[in-house]
Formats: C-alpha cells, sequence, structure tokens
C-alpha cells in the first residue's frame, strides 16, 4: 500500500464534454501509466493505481455537458525518455491530437524531455521524463 504521506497526490477528477468518447482514450493510456483497475458509473469512470484506498492514487473522468477545456494541464512522469517515447507511440494509437514531441523542452530543464497531446475533450496532458 502506498503511504499517503509518502506520497501527497490522491486524485484528479477531470472533467471531459462526452464520456464515451473519451473511455476509449483513457482505457487505453491509463493503464499504461499504471492506473490498473477500473471502476464506473452512469457519468463517470475511475482509474486506479494499485494499493489500498486512501493511498492508492486515482484518476476519474467525470462527464459534464458543455465542458470546454482550459489551458490546466495534467502531467504524467515517465521513467525514461524511451518511456516518454513509448507512452507517445500508445497515444498516437489512440488518435489523439499531438500537439508537440515528444522533444526536448530546455524552456523547463536542461533534461525536461515531453510530449504534449489533447484527449478527445480537448483537455491538455503531458508525458514527461526530466533528470533535475
Amino acid at each position: 500500500m502506498t503511504n499517503p504521506r509518502e506520497n501527497r497526490f490522491g486524485h484528479i477528477d477531470l472533467r471531459v464534454a462526452d464520456l464515451e468518447a473519451a473511455v476509449p482514450f483513457y482505457s487505453r493510456v491509463l493503464p499504461e501509466l499504471g492506473f490498473v483497475r477500473e471502476r464506473d458509473g452512469k457519468r463517470w469512470k475511475v482509474f486506479a493505481a494499485e494499493g489500498d484506498l486512501p493511498g492508492a492514487p486515482f484518476f476519474a473522468v467525470n462527464e459534464e455537458k458543455g465542458h470546454r477545456p482550459n489551458s490546466n494541464r495534467i502531467a504524467f512522469w515517465a521513467e525514461s525518455r524511451e518511456e516518454v517515447d513509448r507512452l507517445a507511440a500508445v497515444v498516437r494509437e489512440t488518435g489523439a491530437r499531438i500537439e508537440s514531441g515528444p522533444r526536448e523542452c530546455p524552456e523547463y530543464s536542461p533534461t525536461y524531455y515531453a510530449v504534449f497531446f489533447q484527449d478527445p475533450s480537448g483537455n491538455p496532458l503531458e508525458i514527461y521524463h526530466r533528470t533535475n
């Protein structure tokens, strides 16, 4: 079990315009990022990491009619540049819109390497690796 005092991340409740369009995308991408357990309801879908709650982080996708994306971005850490490349390929397979990358991002850090993309509702997401 993850100790919540060691990892202060709890969960994300992300709004999407159309849950039916979002679920295939997140069902493909989130398990690759370690969110391997699924629960769902009529207007939401939860992807949880291994472990017991409340220590296990989870990512919830909630339908909100009329949702409009904004400039907030959710970023996922990868263990290596190669993992960023592999996950970028998974994102491409879903048909998601790649905004940029994978590429080096010296504007953030000399070792920052990332791919920037959007979910089916246009929510900005990122997968990155950095060593400093």
